[in-house]
């Protein structure tokens, strides 16, 4: 009953997680081309710009003030709490998958660290890479927006490298996607929020705004919208064992995010000119070059024996894998979690629909089974059943002869 309700609960926060997170997002991506789509030719006085649309069969007049309007409506809409609750939702599921079951999502298999250090470490993160981001955007740097980014940039890959020793690939992965968020959301409350708010009550009281606070407000609104292709990322990888699951997860992620970066800037400066059009074919060779690097590494020696009787080399036989030695290593290590009733009390059902009870259902798994347990490692979950490097060598020599079960 306990899986069933913590089932239930990941299902409730991640539906919401994702609801706000594309309300927050689209917001994002919708006024930064608003801004580089307003019609700035001879705009009416107070004006900066406007811009004619049609959407859903009506037709919208949209208006930009070089400042404010003369007075300030009644009614004026703040786009906060999609970042808020984006944030919420997110450290919500943080704490349900990977805190509550550090032992299988966070800490590294054969890892030092006990779960509960984990959880100590990924927390610190969080506060570490918000306050370091924090206060560097604050001192000389912040005059530098481009070495700054560079900084930036630097700072996340270090995280994922420094967190890759200590944690799963998964757990890393997202424990860097919830740095970005938790700086992404900092900026929200921290800096954008109350940088309008300044704003809207130096309007009302008919007093001159402070310059500095919109200065770095739009600062901090560059980063986040830079940010999201990477986070975006980040909160699909765990589909993608090729990426958290590689010995080089945490480069894997590395050119990812730049790779990401790169497209971003494209849409961000299209409406002026096309000369960051490269980055799209750069991108796509730069994901095409990553599939093949991180494929599993084929073509292994074989085997070699000399036969001093005719003083000759002759190919060895490779050891033949019966079938009731695989299927005694898959019931005893993945059906912990792969079967139709499992007996861990963390799953309610198979994760991912995945069961492993029949021959049958081995077979038809078998490119699955090889990809996560031989070829990436990454299960079982935090090695919970202490599959072996021979028990995986032997599942490997039995798909690779083709998955017989009789």
């Amino acid at each position: 009953m306990e899986a069933v309700f913590f089932e239930w609960l990941n299902l409730a926060i991640r539906w919401v997680h994702m609801i706000t997170g594309i309300a927050w997002i689209g917001a994002s991506f919708y006024f930064v081309w608003l801004e580089n789509n307003l019609n700035r030719a001879n705009p009416r006085d107070g004006l900066s710009g406007d811009l004619w649309a049609i959407h859903g069969g009506g037709i919208y007049h949209l208006e930009k003030y070089k400042l404010a309007p003369p007075k300030m409506p009644d009614n004026l809409h703040w786009f906060k709490w999609e970042a808020y609750f984006t944030w919420i939702t997110g450290m919500g599921l943080l704490f349900v998958i990977f805190y509550l079951n550090a032992d299988l999502y966070l800490v590294k298999p054969g890892g030092d660290i006990t779960p509960s250090a984990g959880v100590g470490i990924g927390i610190a993160s969080l506060i570490a890479g918000w306050f370091i981001y924090h206060f560097a955007c604050d001192s000389a740097l912040g005059k530098q927006p481009a070495l700054l980014g560079v900084l930036l940039f630097a700072g996340l890959v270090f995280a994922a490298w420094a967190l890759s020793l200590v944690f799963s690939g998964r757990g890393a992965y997202i424990h860097v996607g919830a740095i970005i968020g938790t700086i992404m959301v900092g900026n929200v409350f921290f800096v954008i929020m109350p940088g309008q708010r300044s704003l809207v009550k130096a309007i009302e009281n008919n007093t001159e705004p402070d310059p500095h606070l919109p200065a770095k407000a739009l600062l901090r609104s560059r980063h986040n919208n830079y940010l999201t292709l990477p986070v975006l990322f980040i909160m699909i990888s765990n589909h993608f064992p090729s990426t958290y699951g590689s010995e080089y997860n945490w480069l894997i992620l590395a050119v990812l995010a730049a790779l990401s970066v790169l497209v971003r800037h494209y849409f961000n400066t299209r409406h002026g000119s096309q000369k960051y059009a490269w980055t799209l074919p750069t991108a796509a060779l730069g994901i095409m070059c990553l599939a093949y690097v991180s494929a599993p590494k084929t073509g292994a020696p074989v085997p070699v024996a000399h036969d001093h009787s005719h003083g000759v080399n002759v190919v060895a036989a490779a050891p033949k894998v019966s079938f009731e030695q695989v299927q005694s290593i898959i019931l005893e290590r993945c059906t912990v979690c792969h079967a139709a009733a499992p007996t861990h009390p963390s799953f309610a059902s198979a994760p991912g629909g995945v069961m492993l009870d029949t021959p049958e259902q081995m077979k038809n798994d078998v490119a699955r089974i090889v990809a996560q347990s031989v070829t990436s490692k990454i299960m079982p979950l935090g090695n919970l059943t202490q599959m072996t490097d021979e028990e995986r060598g032997i599942i490997g020599d039995w798909a690779a002869a083709g998955a017989p079960i009789n």
